[in-house]
Formats: structure tokens, C-alpha cells, sequence
């Protein structure tokens, strides 16, 4: 499998070469298994550089309106806008296995805080805020801290350290619940880019279903998916990704019909019935936002990224704003205080590569209008380019 061959199949697969975008919202979060959410800007960026006539409200309404998607906590404990069928996947196959932690972690901030019986006290927290969401249908942390006696108590966290701080009880009960897939976050109270979401009742997302599949089940059909959309990578790219244990993964793949296949000298694996060549698709640029999917779909990149990670990524991790050419990073973006989108290209691209990005950039700002990005976790190349 050549990089060649992996970056024709992210054109058509990723939907970003020109021919393969689509307007339907639901088809491009399943495109890349989700959209990365832990930025509320880049799942609407993500999208709309998918998207052959770009809209928020397109999307705003499969979220909100239709409720054929969800944003919830799954892979490597991070935000995921997914599809309405992947909540119970995602749920066995990651999300179950943090509640454990994170009750024991908020027992034992609530015990450090003075509460007695503080596992009782929790779970009739619980009761009493699932009751007044279910009630209302739809309402914020803010309103739920002020019906619900108690919720609005203060927490200390990290005592002792340089990072000591309060959290309100209310943000580890809704947490806590969320995790469950018991409450889910609905629409913001803002506009796109706000992360102040209102709370809604799982139960008026999901559609009554049959039981939900176990967590090797679920693991399995995780990693076929992910193989689908990312394939071929190496298992490591794989487990980073999912954030499942190595035996975890080797044990999904092992309920597959996988190859093992050669990625220029390095081991990767495919689905067996994926080994067919992918045409490549015509030139095409894109300019994806910080976090988008593609650009944190693997964790060994130099076959895209090349030498432009100190620029284009933070130092957890985090990519920034990038610029892309069939199928590889090409350079990164920014938008300004003014509104204007402005791009650096990191090598030389040639004239007609270069056209199609300042294009692009055009494009996406007439798009944006009065909508203003800041990116989350800032690096290097867009602290630059947005001063």
C-alpha cells in the first residue's frame, strides 16, 4: 500500500476531494466514524469543508432538530459528534469503562469536601437532576444548579497543587450522567462556536432498541469502522485511536477478516476485502480546522504531515488549523480579528496549487461572515499567522 494509494483513499473517503463532497450531515460524520467535538467550532468546520454547498444550519438540524446525531464522550476519553446508531457502539466499546474512575474520582471530592454519605448523596443527586432534565426537556447547568438542591456546591480539586480550583457539583453530576448516555448536550446556548449546551434526555435521542452489544462486540465493529474510514494504518495508529489497550485490539482484529500489508517499510493492516487501488482523484485543497478528524486520525503522520508538525500541532498533541493537497498538509490557517482567513503555505505548492488555496481561503471567509474561530489549543503557526 504506497502513500499514494492511502492519500487518494482520504480524498474519497475523508470527502474532501472536490467530486466526493456531500451535503448530508449524517453521511460525513459516518464518513470518519465521528466528528472530533471537544471544540464546538471544529465539528461545523469539519463539516462544512465536507460539504459541496457548506451550512450550519444543515447541520444544526440533524443535531438539534432531526436528532439523527450525537455529541457525546467516547474515544480517548474526547468529545465525538457521532451518529444516533453509534451511540451504543461507542458506549460498550469506550465510554462504560470510564464511569468507574470517574464516580470513585467525584466519591472522593465530595468526601474530601465534608459531604457524609457522600455515595448517597450523589445518587439522589443524580435522581433528582435526570427528573428535572426529563421534566423540562431541554435546559442548561445553570438552571438545573438552581432547582435542584445542592447541585450548585463547590468542589475543590487539585488542593496542595498549582492547579487548585473549584468545580461545581453540578458539572460532575451532569458529567457523570452524560457518560452514562443517561443525559445528552443539546443545542448551545449561543450560536456554533458556544460550548454553554443545554441538557436533554437521552431517552429523546435514542430510538427504543433492542439490547445493547456487548464491549467485545462493540469493539469489533469500532475497529471494522475505523478500518473502513482510516484503513490501511498500523495497529498503532488503530489504538491510539480508539484509546483501547493493545490486547483489546488485537483481539477485535482478531474477530476480522484483516491483511497485513506493507506501508512503505512499516507493518499496517487493512480489511481483506479493501485491497483493491483507489483512483486517485482530481487535485483538490481543503482547509480543516484544529482537531479535525482527519488530521487526528493517526498517530504516525509522516506520510501526510511531513516535517510541519512543530508548526501545525501544540505540545499535547492538538493539531491547529491546516492546509491540505491531495492528500497531504501543505501549510496552515488562521482567521483574524477582522474576519479575513489567511493562509501560510509551509512548501512550495506551484502557482496552480497555491491559486486553489487562496480560493479556498476566500471562500471560507466569505462563509464565515461575522462568525469568529478561536482555536482551543493554539499553535504555533496560527498564534502567527491570527495576530
Amino acid at each position: 500500500m504506497t502513500v499514494e494509494e492511502r492519500r487518494a483513499r482520504l480524498g474519497r473517503r475523508h470527502l474532501l476531494a472536490s467530486a466526493s463532497r456531500v451535503d448530508d450531515a449524517v453521511a460525513i460524520a459516518a464518513s470518519m466514524v465521528g466528528l472530533h467535538g471537544t471544540d464546538p467550532s471544529t465539528v461545523f468546520l469539519s463539516a462544512a469543508a465536507r460539504m459541496a454547498e457548506p451550512s450550519a444550519a444543515r447541520l444544526e438540524r440533524a443535531l438539534y432538530d432531526d436528532r439523527l446525531l450525537v455529541r457525546t464522550l467516547c474515544m480517548r476519553r474526547t468529545m465525538f459528534v457521532v451518529p444516533v446508531p453509534m451511540v451504543p457502539v461507542v458506549q460498550a466499546a469506550c465510554t462504560a469503562a470510564l464511569v468507574p474512575a470517574e464516580r470513585r474520582r467525584t466519591l472522593a471530592l465530595m468526601e474530601e469536601g465534608g459531604i457524609a454519605n457522600a455515595d448517597a448523596h450523589l445518587r439522589a443527586l443524580e435522581a433528582a437532576t435526570l427528573a428535572a432534565i426529563e421534566e423540562h426537556g431541554e435546559i442548561t447547568g445553570a438552571e438545573l444548579s438552581k432547582l435542584v438542591p445542592g447541585l450548585g456546591q463547590q468542589l475543590v480539586v487539585g488542593a496542595g497543587t498549582k492547579w487548585a480550583g473549584t468545580v461545581g457539583l453540578t458539572t460532575r453530576v451532569l458529567f457523570l450522567l452524560s457518560t452514562e448516555q443517561k443525559v445528552v448536550r443539546g443545542r448551545p446556548r449561543g450560536g456554533w462556536t458556544s460550548s454553554q449546551y443545554r441538557w436533554s434526555p437521552m431517552s429523546s435521542w435514542l430510538p427504543e432498541a433492542g439490547p445493547p452489544p456487548t464491549a467485545e462486540d462493540a469493539r469489533v465493529e469500532l475497529t471494522r469502522r475505523w478500518l473502513q474510514a482510516f484503513g490501511p494504518a498500523s495497529i498503532a495508529d488503530l489504538k491510539w485511536w480508539t484509546g483501547l489497550t493493545l490486547g483489546q485490539v488485537r483481539t477485535a482484529l482478531g474477530a476480522l477478516d484483516v491483511a497485513e500489508v506493507d506501508l512503505d517499510g512499516a507493518a499496517g493492516i487493512v480489511l481483506a476485502d479493501d485491497l483493491e487501488a483507489t483512483p486517485a482523484p482530481a487535485p483538490w485543497v481543503a482547509l480543516l480546522p484544529a482537531l479535525d478528524p482527519t488530521t487526528m486520525g493517526w498517530k504516525q503522520r509522516d506520510w501526510y504531515l511531513g516535517q510541519h508538525g512543530k508548526a501545525l500541532f501544540d505540545t499535547n498533541g492538538n493539531a491547529g488549523p491546516t492546509v491540505w493537497s491531495d492528500g497531504r498538509i501543505v501549510g496552515g490557517w488562521a482567521q483574524r480579528a477582522g474576519g479575513e482567513v489567511v493562509v501560510r503555505l509551509l512548501e512550495d505548492v506551484g502557482a496552480e496549487v497555491a491559486g486553489a488555496v487562496d480560493a479556498e481561503a476566500a471562500r471560507l471567509t466569505s462563509w464565515l461572515g461575522a462568525v469568529r474561530i478561536t482555536p482551543r489549543f493554539a499553535t504555533p503557526l496560527q498564534r502567527q499567522l491570527s495576530a
